[in-house]
């Protein structure tokens, strides 16, 4: 049996982050820079900027708005964790959602 959490952490999170760090460089900010915002590497960005980490399946379109939205803020503010932590379990959800019809159930501290 594989728990909703760990699936989070093996499949949801790098799309996730694959996607934010996407869409941060669209923006024009440097990988480095996305690198900061993200918590990882540059050599993790640069992965995710060409398909070798976090799978990148067909997502719908409220998901890429949540992502997009995601992005404006991260570009625009210095983004607490809290912040980030939120964004990317309802980002999680939202893949969850999507895959089996019901979210993962993940939360933070700051959204209970």
């Amino acid at each position: 049996m594989i728990f909703p959490c760990e699936k989070a952490v093996w499949y949801y999170l790098p799309q996730i982050r694959a996607d934010l760090a996407i869409e941060l460089v669209k923006t024009g900010i440097t990988q480095s820079m996305a690198a900061k915002k993200l918590g990882v590497t540059p050599a993790a960005v640069s992965q995710y900027i060409h398909k070798k980490r976090g799978t990148q399946s067909p997502k719908s379109s409220t998901y890429k708005l949540e992502i997009e939205a995601a992005v404006k803020k991260m570009c625009g503010e210095e983004v607490l964790s809290a912040d980030l932590s939120r964004i990317v379990c309802n980002c999680c959800r939202m893949l969850q959602k999507e895959e089996e019809g019901e979210g993962c159930g993940l939360t933070t501290t700051a959204q209970q």
